[in-house]
């Protein structure tokens, strides 16, 4: 038997957590001084903005979607593996960004990078406490 209230539960982490985390912190960029400016030239912050940059960033955006999909639609078992994998993924490429950018990011960046360490981690948690007798 499905667990739908856990998938549920998944399914809004990835969404609010990583969605949420990413637009805020996109949008709040924009608002930095010479950003703008930067971007209408085709860098932000001294990097070249291409259009693998821009890919890059399409796919990554779209991960945490298709995982809140997959979140309601996967069998139990195939559920709770893929939520640990992308999960602990999501956690590890969080902490290198924010102990790279330690010092150099600016209070808001820190502070969503801390507050999005949160949400991978309470999807694995979650995922590693799904009940045994579900996950067949």
């Amino acid at each position: 038997m499905e667990n739908m209230g856990l998938k549920i539960r998944l399914s809004v982490l990835w969404l609010i957590g990583f969605s949420w985390g990413g637009v805020v912190g996109m949008m709040l960029t924009f608002y930095e001084a010479r950003n703008i400016e930067g971007i209408l030239v085709g860098e932000l912050k001294g990097t070249p903005i291409t259009q693998e940059l821009l890919l890059a960033i399409a796919i990554v955006s779209l991960i945490p979607l298709v995982m809140a999909f997959l979140s309601l639609t996967l069998k139990d078992k195939a559920n709770r593996l893929a939520n640990i994998i992308v999960g602990v993924i999501s956690t590890g490429f969080g902490l290198i960004e924010l102990v790279t950018n330690l010092g150099k990011a600016s209070a808001y960046m820190s502070f969503i990078g801390v507050v999005g360490l949160v949400f991978p981690t309470l999807i694995v948690w979650y995922a590693w406490k799904w009940p045994k007798q579900e996950a067949s």
